[in-house]
């Protein structure tokens, strides 16, 4: 497994576009949160919080995560090359855990850099310190949790399909409909103990209440759940495609 994931990430490390990528992504981040472009400068917006960061990230990662992630099996599968990577002393989990770990490492560090925000925010405040620290935790928690399941997700996509452009836009599909989708369909229900059920299958329910700093096993088992979901599921397509 640590060759697939020493692998995946030299190609990644070799390809200029995959360090653009990142450097992209930390450039719109900057930009609409440090300027007055989308009037969501959170410099001047009179409260000492990361909100409109922690509001933005999954929308963000919901459409960057599945572009790092789409040629994960596509493009083993297109160049028919899967077979000899099986033909290695290697499972066909392992190998779907090498992948995984390899982009998903790769989304970490995409975030390490964004530290800096809440640091900026520490210390330029009316007061040094005014911040909730519990919350800030509590939402890269939840925002590392959530990429991990998005991961899995497009991993699975990836999986499915020779073209990535195909994988691209169902991981965007699937992942929006698990984040997004539960919880916009259980506001059209008017009981209400249906509505929350609807509700916490998706992943939105579990990602607002761990932004608010409140850190629960019940949150992180669920989505540790997800990921392993579709890490089994991407494991059983390609063993059926062997």
């Amino acid at each position: 497994m640590i060759p697939i994931i020493k692998k995946e990430l030299l190609l990644f490390t070799k390809n200029k576009l995959g360090i653009l990528t990142i450097c992209i992504l930390l450039f719109i981040y900057g930009l609409i949160l440090f300027s007055n472009l989308f009037n969501l400068n959170i410099l001047e917006s009179g409260y000492a919080n990361l909100d409109t960061f922690f509001k933005l990230s999954p929308i963000i990662f919901l459409l960057y995560i599945p572009a790092i992630s789409m040629g994960s099996f596509s493009e083993e599968l297109k160049n028919e090359t899967i077979d000899i990577l099986l033909s290695k002393p290697l499972s066909t989990l392992k190998l779907v855990l090498g992948k995984f770990f390899a982009v998903y490492f790769l989304i970490i560090i995409s975030i390490i850099p964004t530290v800096i925000y809440p640091i900026t925010i520490y210390f330029l405040g009316e007061e040094v310190g005014n911040l909730d620290l519990g919350a800030i935790i509590g939402s890269y928690l939840g925002l590392l949790l959530l990429c991990s399941a998005i991961v899995s997700i497009s991993i699975f996509c990836s999986s499915m399909t020779s073209n990535q452009l195909n994988a691209y836009i169902f991981s965007v599909l699937l992942s929006l409909i698990s984040f997004y989708g539960f919880d916009l369909f259980s506001q059209l229900i008017e009981n209400g103990s249906i509505s929350l059920i609807i509700q916490k299958i998706g992943m939105f329910h579990y990602y607002e209440l761990l932004s608010k700093g409140l850190i629960s096993l019940r949150d992180i088992v669920y989505f540790i759940s997800i990921t392993y979901l579709f890490i089994l599921s991407s494991e059983n397509i390609i063993s059926k495609k062997l």
